[in-house]
């Protein structure tokens, strides 16, 4: 009998090989697979780069919040839409985030991630979130940003200062792209990747499931990912959290086990990075936590905030993970005792 899992990738047999050359065809056949089979296979690829019961674990915090000029039709921090125009903040002072990230540590955070909500950052904002960086790089930590569109220069900025990995979201296909976002286009994100790629950061690069896109295009997704020329190092799969206000808080609830599929797809089509549940966790399950980890999702943002969406509660984090039988992942996320979330 042909073992189904390696019948799903002709191209090598070996079920963990690191491909950059996925055609539509091979992401169609494992996507729509029996659900048991796609799980049996993630999982078999998943183990032969991760601890299976490990997870790595996040931090993130809002540097500037909301006025933001884009018009991502998902997201409440844009000045277009009324939530957008609620709870705006500014540049945050760079010792009140050094103080946050400081205060992180002390809980067992070992990586903090900062985000701000701007299309892309001016001189002298990019100069604050150097010192950031080069603050929170002193205490021992690991950093991450996500700041909208770079140029070559900035990227290098961030390079010198120490960043560690940059953010940057390609949401969806580029077929659906336009249906979400007008103010920037596909390229610009494309372009802004092989800033920071260039620049020797490391990646953090995935999309949004569930803003009425069809299965072409989470597969389209998932081609750009898996045929960069690297493999982002992290891939957050976000579940659209609807938000009253926003072009898309009545769009049709995605069902879960999509969603499951597609993160077996992330791990299968990318093997040696991280997976990361991301937004809408609150909102997920407990089964359906379990699913994703077992299809090979093993990171979590934790804390009870992301940017401004609602994250799952700290403490359900520990029971779930406490009844799987995981633990956080030593390098990546410390201690999951009571990170607070500033």
């Amino acid at each position: 009998m042909t073992n189904t899992a390696t019948s799903r990738t002709s191209k090598d047999s070996t079920p963990a090989a690191i491909r950059h050359d996925w055609e539509k065809e091979e992401a169609l056949a494992i996507l729509t697979q029996p659900f048991n089979d796609l799980l049996f296979q993630a999982q078999t690829i998943h183990r032969a780069h991760f601890n299976p019961n490990e997870l790595q674990i996040s931090s993130l915090l809002s540097i500037k919040t909301g006025a933001c000029a884009e018009d991502c039709a998902y997201c409440p921090q844009s000045v277009r839409y009324q939530p957008g125009q609620e709870n705006v903040e500014k540049l945050l002072p760079v010792d009140r985030v050094i103080e946050a990230a400081r205060k992180a540590k002390e809980n067992g955070a070992t990586r903090f991630c900062m985000g701000a909500a701007w299309p892309c950052p001016k001189p002298r904002e990019l100069d604050q979130v150097l010192t950031m960086i080069q603050g929170i790089k002193a205490l021992g930590m690991e950093t991450c940003t996500t700041l909208g569109k770079l140029d070559k220069d900035q990227a290098k900025q961030l390079k010198d200062a120490g960043l560690d990995y940059y953010n940057h979201n390609l949401d969806t296909s580029p077929e659906f792209y336009g249906e979400i976002i007008t103010t920037h286009t596909y390229e610009d994100r494309l372009e802004t990747l092989e800033h920071v790629r260039d620049a020797g950061l490391k990646i953090c690069c995935g999309g949004i499931v569930g803003m009425g896109e069809q299965q072409n295009d989470r597969i389209g997704l998932m081609l750009q990912l898996a045929n960069m020329p690297q493999h982002p190092d992290s891939v957050p799969i976000n579940l659209l959290v609807q938000i009253k206000g926003t072009p898309l808080e009545n769009v049709e609830s995605t069902d879960p086990l999509e969603f499951v599929r597609v993160v077996a797809l992330a791990r299968i089509m990318m093997p040696a990075s991280y997976v990361r549940l991301s937004a809408g966790r609150e909102n997920m399950s407990d089964e359906m936590h379990a699913l994703c980890f077992l299809a090979g999702a093993n990171s979590i943002f934790y804390g009870e905030k992301l940017l401004t969406a609602k994250n799952a509660e700290a403490t359900r984090d520990r029971d779930i993970m406490g009844r799987l039988g995981m633990s956080p992942s030593k390098g990546a996320g410390g201690s999951l005792g009571s990170i607070t979330t500033p």
